[in-house]
C-alpha cells in the first residue's frame, strides 16, 4: 500500500522533508514576482502537508539551466527544476518519471501533444510546465494606411502586402528574426509553413529536405532579397530588437507569442493575429514551445516531490502562473477556463492553435546541440550571396552526427 500511495503522489509521512527547488524567472524585468508566486504557493502547501518544506531558488532565463547543470555535476541536484530542458537528465536516468510521481487525474490532464514531447522511449519524464504558440502578428493602422484591407493567408500574399508597407515607408515590413537569440524558432515557423519541419514522422533529422531548402530559397528571394525585411539582416536581428521595434511601431508583421499582445496594446498599437500564411493557404500546424518542470532521484523524495507536483498542476495554480504571465496552461482543464474567462480572450487564438501546434525536438539529447547550430548559422541561409541548400545541408551535417552520437 505504502509503494501504490507513494507512486500517486501521497506523502510517506516520514518526518520533515525539505523540497530543494529550482525555478526560472518569467518576470519580464528580472523583479521579484516570480519568486513571490512560488513563494506564495509553497506556504500554502506547507500549511496543508505537516512535515514538507519547500525551498525555492528562483534564477535568471540567462543562467537557469546552467545553474542546474552545475548542481546536477557536483552531486548536488535539486528536488524540482523547471528549466528549459529535461531530456539529457532522462538520458542519463537522473529523472523520475511523470508515471512515478503524479497521480494519474494530473498526469492524464496534460495536452497530449505536450505531454508526448515529454516522453523518452515512451516515457514521460518532462513535465510541461507552461506554454505558448506563435501567430502572425500585424499592425493593424499600418495595414490601414498601407491600404491593406485583410491579413495574408499565403506566402504570396505575404510578399504582396509587405511590399506595400515598405511603399509606405514602414522600417520593417516583415521582421524577420533570425539572429542567435531565438532563430530556432523563427526558423520552425517557417519549415511548418512550407508543409516540413526539423524532423520526420520517425525523428530523423531533415533539415535539409526539399521543401525546407524551397521554404528559404523563397524567403531569401522574395523577403530579404527585395528589401522587405528592414535595415537589419536577419541574421543579426534578435526576437527581443523586432519585439520592440514591433511595440515601437516599426513593424508591420512579425511571428509573435502571447506575452506581446499586452505589451503592444499597452503602447498603443492595435494587434491582429492569425495563423502562419503558408505556401499556398494558411499552415496546418504552427509551432508550440512549453517550458518544463522535473523531478531528480538523487535525494530520493519521490514521494514529496510527487503531492507538491499535483499541487502546482491544480487549475488554481496553473492559470494564477499562466495567467499573470500572458502565458499558456499545459492542461487541459486549465486551458478549457482560460479560454471561457472574457479577461484572456486575446490568447483565445494561441489556444486554439496550442492544441495542433508542433514542438521542437526536445526530447533528443542531440536537440541542444542541433538547437545552437542553427542559431549560429540559419542567417547565412538568406545572405546574399549565400545558397540555402549549402547551409541546410551542413546543418544537416551536424545534426545527423549529433543524432549518432546520442
Amino acid at each position: 500500500m505504502t509503494v501504490t500511495l507513494a507512486g500517486c503522489g501521497v506523502g510517506t509521512g516520514s518526518g520533515d522533508v525539505t523540497l530543494k527547488v529550482v525555478a526560472a524567472n518569467y518576470d519580464p524585468n528580472e523583479g521579484p514576482s516570480t519568486k513571490e508566486y512560488w513563494d506564495k504557493l509553497s506556504a500554502a502547501f506547507e500549511a496543508a502537508n505537516p512535515g514538507i518544506k519547500v525551498d525555492v531558488t528562483v534564477y535568471s532565463w540567462t543562467v537557469v539551466d546552467a545553474k542546474v547543470a552545475a548542481m546536477v555535476k557536483a552531486g548536488n541536484a535539486p528536488d524540482i527544476a523547471q528549466i528549459g530542458a529535461y531530456s539529457d537528465y532522462a538520458a542519463q536516468g537522473k529523472l523520475y518519471s511523470a508515471d512515478d510521481l503524479l497521480s494519474v487525474p494530473v498526469q492524464a490532464n496534460f495536452l497530449s501533444n505536450l505531454s508526448d514531447a515529454g516522453e523518452q522511449s515512451r516515457t514521460q519524464y518532462g513535465m510541461p510546465f507552461v506554454a505558448s504558440t506563435r501567430l502572425l502578428f500585424y499592425n493593424k493602422k499600418l495595414f490601414t494606411d498601407a491600404g491593406i484591407s485583410k491579413a495574408p493567408k499565403t506566402w504570396d500574399e505575404l510578399r504582396t502586402d509587405a511590399g506595400m508597407l515598405k511603399q509606405k515607408g514602414v522600417t520593417y515590413p516583415y521582421a524577420l528574426p533570425l539572429g542567435a537569440e531565438e532563430a530556432q524558432a523563427e526558423t520552425m515557423q517557417w519549415l511548418l509553413s512550407g508543409g516540413d519541419g526539423y524532423t520526420d514522422s520517425v525523428g530523423t533529422y531533415t533539415i535539409d529536405s526539399s521543401p525546407n531548402i524551397k521554404t528559404f530559397s523563397w524567403l531569401k528571394d522574395n523577403l530579404v532579397g527585395a528589401g522587405l525585411t528592414g535595415p537589419v539582416a536577419p541574421g543579426k536581428l534578435n526576437r527581443k530588437a523586432a519585439y520592440k521595434a514591433f511595440i515601437d511601431g516599426q513593424v508591420g508583421m512579425l511571428n509573435g507569442h502571447p506575452t506581446l499582445v499586452k505589451q503592444a496594446e499597452a503602447k498603443g498599437i492595435k494587434v491582429g493575429m492569425v495563423p502562419m500564411p503558408g505556401s499556398t493557404g494558411p499552415t496546418k500546424a504552427t509551432m508550440g514551445v512549453a517550458d518544463w518542470i522535473m523531478g531528480f532521484k538523487q535525494n530520493g523524495h519521490r514521494a514529496e516531490i510527487g503531492k507538491f507536483l499535483d499541487d502546482v498542476f491544480s487549475d488554481k495554480n496553473v492559470l494564477g502562473f499562466a495567467g499573470q504571465y500572458d502565458l499558456l496552461p499545459a492542461t487541459v482543464s486549465a486551458s478549457d477556463a482560460m479560454a471561457t474567462d472574457p479577461e484572456h480572450k486575446d490568447l483565445k487564438s494561441f489556444l486554439n492553435a496550442l492544441a495542433t501546434s508542433q514542438l521542437p525536438p526536445v526530447d533528443k539529447t542531440s536537440w541542444p546541440t542541433v538547437s545552437d547550430a542553427i542559431k549560429k548559422n540559419i542567417g547565412k541561409a538568406v545572405e546574399p550571396g549565400k545558397q540555402p541548400a549549402t547551409i541546410l545541408s551542413q546543418l544537416q551535417t551536424t545534426a545527423t552526427a549529433a543524432q549518432n552520437a546520442e
